[in-house]
């Protein structure tokens, strides 16, 4: 049974952790659930503030297109295993998210799969979008750059917040109620 113990001491925001086996105290307490993700090796909070635009900032995302582009992001964050939080699209061209993912996912592959995807969808599914753009082929709906930082415990509610209240401080109300992992 003892060998089955591993002590590990990790410091973590003032948090000492030692885990023994799959079960981890911190300071005494049990698993903070809300505020970490326990995985089978790893016990994290990545958290990440993404924007991106349309291509030449375009206006093209309608409430029809936001409505389908926010299932689009939902789904692909639920096949390749991160959670979307806050999702909100700005001014008709841009797209703000809060998203959550393990280590062994980067950040540059979270962003090619939530764009190329989506753009290839939305391409399908909305032929009028390809009126916006003059290239016959391959055209790109979002511009190439990203903005990306990591959001800290300290101003999560901040960032989520600013997310939330994109549509509102615009004047655009969207109407469309988004959902959940």
């Amino acid at each position: 049974m003892v060998d089955d113990i591993i002590d590990v001491y990790h410091v973590m925001s003032g948090f000492h952790m030692v885990a023994y086996g799959l079960g981890y105290w911190y300071n005494g307490h049990m698993r903070d659930e809300e505020r970490f993700t326990y995985g089978r090796t790893s016990v994290y909070n990545l958290n990440y503030h993404i924007i991106w635009r349309t291509k030449y900032r375009n206006q093209v995302i309608n409430p029809a297109i936001s409505a389908r582009l926010k299932d689009i992001l939902y789904d692909i964050a639920a096949e390749y295993g991160f959670t979307i939080s806050h999702l909100e699209v700005g001014l008709d061209d841009h797209i703000h998210l809060m998203v959550s993912a393990p280590p062994k996912l980067s950040v540059t592959n979270i962003v090619r799969w939530l764009k190329g995807t989506s753009a290839r969808l939305l391409f399908l599914e909305f032929p009028e979008l390809k009126k916006s753009y003059w290239k016959k082929e391959d055209r790109h709906l979002w511009a190439p750059s990203y903005f990306v930082e990591s959001i800290g415990t300290t101003n999560e509610h901040a960032i989520a917040k600013y997310i939330d209240d994109q549509r509102r401080k615009e004047g655009q109300p969207d109407g469309i109620e988004r959902h959940q992992n």
